[in-house]
């Protein structure tokens, strides 16, 4: 049996209803006309421009175009500290749209939510008032991009962690649409497998907000290694990428061919938070403010971590051959 879909179109960056039939909305992006694809990717980024915010964003802009991006990738933690009061929220506009303000970058923005969003009105961020306000902003819980040569899932990772339910100290979380949690994750992880199952894409990739493997503050999100990388493992996902740690950070995974890929380090950073530099697997880490960048063609994946002054820190590549759904 086939998974139910919801399909959308992205056209470049207005999507428009296709059909109606299942939980995860699915959006279709055009690639480029020789069929490659390259995108950008950050996280925890919005405090109006504070925290180096401004400078990333110009360097975004500067290597947007220069790699003639398809789309953004945001990896959660979108607007600090706690999420948006509402839709008429003033630090959507003072946090996003006066930021990004280069043409390279009004282009779609693809977007999941951090924990940080959930201790706001996380339902104002996936409301379509703010696609009125700002048409690149698209957010939902978990969604699907088919791009054509890579297909990406959107995966709300927070509702996994634990501690945000039975210790949430001093914060208040909007769980709406979320309780009962077990069969909330339940129908989200059947949801995930079967498309996963069922793509035929070049290049898996698969966006949560928090890390599967970090080395870097929060460290590893255990209930993520318990529930979702066995399902990342089975159907040879690429790459998994994330925030929630303000950083930039590259782990191989000793087991299989997927690649951790942290890009949370949109604006405030924390230097020297780190645990375990030695760790296996691990091919960068840096505790400073900037971004990544993907670029995708049939045989070839060529992932890059910038600065805010935008010089290149990390470049790795994996290869395909044809028919190959693995990396090399």
């Amino acid at each position: 049996m086939g998974c139910d879909r919801w399909v959308m179109l992205v056209i470049p960056i207005i999507y428009a209803l296709s059909n109606v039939s299942g939980e995860l909305k699915r959006f279709e992006q055009p690639s480029k006309g020789d069929g490659s694809l390259s995108f950008l990717v950050i996280g925890d980024w919005g405090r109006r421009g504070a925290f180096n915010q401004s400078q990333v964003a110009s360097q975004m802009g500067k290597m947007g175009e220069k790699l003639d991006i398809d789309f953004v990738v945001s990896t959660g933690d979108n607007f600090y500290d706690n999420g948006l009061r509402s839709v008429h929220d003033l630090a959507f506009e003072e946090s996003f749209t006066n930021i990004y303000t280069a043409n390279s970058l009004q282009k779609q923005w693809y977007s999941v939510l951090g924990n940080h969003d959930y201790r706001g009105d996380a339902e104002a961020q996936l409301s379509p008032l703010l696609t009125k306000i700002d048409t690149r902003w698209l957010c939902l819980r978990s969604f699907i991009v088919n791009a054509e040569l890579a297909e990406i899932i959107f995966v709300d990772t927070t509702p996994f962690v634990k501690s945000y339910f039975q210790d949430p100290e001093d914060h208040i979380y909007d769980w709406r649409g979320i309780n009962p949690r077990k069969h909330y994750i339940a129908n989200l992880l059947k949801d995930v497998e079967c498309a996963l199952r069922e793509s035929n894409a070049k290049w898996k990739i698969v966006v949560g907000h928090h890390a599967i493997k970090s080395v870097g503050h929060h460290g590893d999100t255990r209930e993520l290694a318990t529930h979702l990388l066995p399902i990342l493992k089975a159907n040879n996902v690429d790459f998994y990428m994330n925030g929630h740690d303000h950083c930039l950070e590259h782990i191989s995974d000793t087991e299989s061919p997927i690649q951790f890929l942290t890009s949370g380090a949109g604006s405030k950073a924390w230097r020297g938070d780190v645990k375990q530099l030695n760790r296996e697997g691990l091919k960068f880490f840096y505790d400073g403010q900037g971004f990544m960048s993907v670029q995708l063609t049939q045989s070839n994946a060529e992932i890059a971590f910038y600065d805010f002054d935008g010089k290149i820190l990390h470049r790795w590549n994996a290869f395909k051959q044809f028919g190959d759904h693995s990396s090399i």
